[in-house]
């Protein structure tokens, strides 16, 4: 079901972002108004970009969100600390809590909406570390960031 709920909400995102798009070509006077001037097959050119935009949004959310292993000794609840700590200082917030599991969320309003509300990192203890998950780019650097400082709390 969170598959689904992404992916319309990332197709919607896209409409929204070409028909701003569209709308300042015209206003600036790049473009005209008459969608049968606009597109070369009038509206129905829309209806093949519509398809275009929901093929893009079903296939992005199985690439932009992973789970990873971010490898770390030592048991959970003395590494906890250090883990929330790395996390406020990256810009998130814990959000719930229970002997396994850890949920952050963004501090940033605007890295909330930015993300269509998918800003979302779980930290799940797990053999030999914990399990990271959330949209891609942010797990990269995420557990990169976890392991060094895990390894080296010093730093």
């Amino acid at each position: 079901m969170k598959y689904i709920v992404r992916a319309v909400k990332y197709f919607i995102s896209v409409c929204i972002l070409a028909t701003i798009v569209i709308l300042i070509m015209v206003l600036l006077g790049y473009a005209s108004f008459d969608v049968n001037d606009l597109f070369d097959q009038g509206w129905k050119s829309i209806g093949y970009i519509a398809i275009m935009f929901a093929v893009i949004s079903a296939v992005y959310p199985m690439f932009g969100y992973k789970k990873r292993l971010a490898g770390a000794l030592g048991d959970f609840a003395d590494l906890r600390p250090g883990v929330v700590s790395f996390m406020e200082e990256h810009g998130y917030v814990l959000e719930s809590e229970d002997d396994q599991v850890m949920t952050f969320r963004s501090k940033s309003a605007a890295h909330r909406i930015f993300r269509l509300w998918e800003d979302r990192v779980t930290i799940e203890k797990a053999l030999g570390g914990f399990e990271v998950e959330g949209l891609t780019r942010d797990i990269t650097r995420l557990v990169y960031g976890l392991e060094n400082k895990l390894r080296n709390p010093d730093n």
